[in-house]
């Protein structure tokens, strides 16, 4: 690799990769070893391709995408070690909002890891169902159902989340009809 490729290189891992290990420990689902691996892999590979990348963030996301999939793949019949309580990691006193993401991690951790996968990509990484649909090589209403019924399960692992209403139920107004006339 030539030298300016190589600093280059060295400027975007230096700028880019708390937000890289950020998506990371999400795919991993908290673990933030496995998440550190995740990323180094990912990194090296887009290191011996950099002269060639054009859009290297979009690039090394992919890799850690397909990454993960691959070991969800390979250890699929490996059993997961559950606990009975969770235990207690948050101090007294703390706030709501860390309260809530505490529990929302305990909630994503809950979810399978296909359920998971869809949760991160779609509404943490903001992509679009048809490019989740591509990255976990799945049809676009896998994407849609899953991401419904992980909602779901995390509204009842975690009501702070938002409320559930019962299905069928309509979404309440936000305005009365007096407002839709005038």
């Amino acid at each position: 690799m030539e030298a300016s490729n190589h600093d280059e290189f060295r400027e975007f891992v230096a700028m880019r990769s708390t937000a890289l290990l950020r998506l990371a420990v999400l795919l991993t689902g908290g673990d933030r070893h496995a998440a550190e691996d995740l990323l180094q892999i990912a990194l090296m590979k887009a290191y011996g391709r950099w002269a060639r990348i054009e859009q290297p963030e979009a690039y090394v996301r992919q890799i850690m995408y397909r990454q993960q999939v691959n070991r969800w793949r390979l250890r699929r019949h490996r059993a997961e070690t559950t606990v009975p309580v969770l235990p207690e990691s948050a101090h007294e006193g703390a706030d709501s909002d860390s309260e809530l993401r505490i529990a929302l991690w305990a909630a994503l951790r809950r979810l399978t890891k296909r359920q998971r996968a869809v949760v991160v990509l779609r509404y943490f990484e903001d992509l679009p169902e048809a490019e989740v649909a591509a990255l976990l090589r799945c049809p676009i209403g896998t994407v849609r159902s899953t991401a419904h019924r992980s909602l779901a399960k995390l509204r009842d692992l975690v009501p702070e989340l938002g409320p559930q209403r019962p299905r069928g139920q309509a979404q309440p107004l936000s305005y009365s009809p007096k407002e839709m006339q005038g």
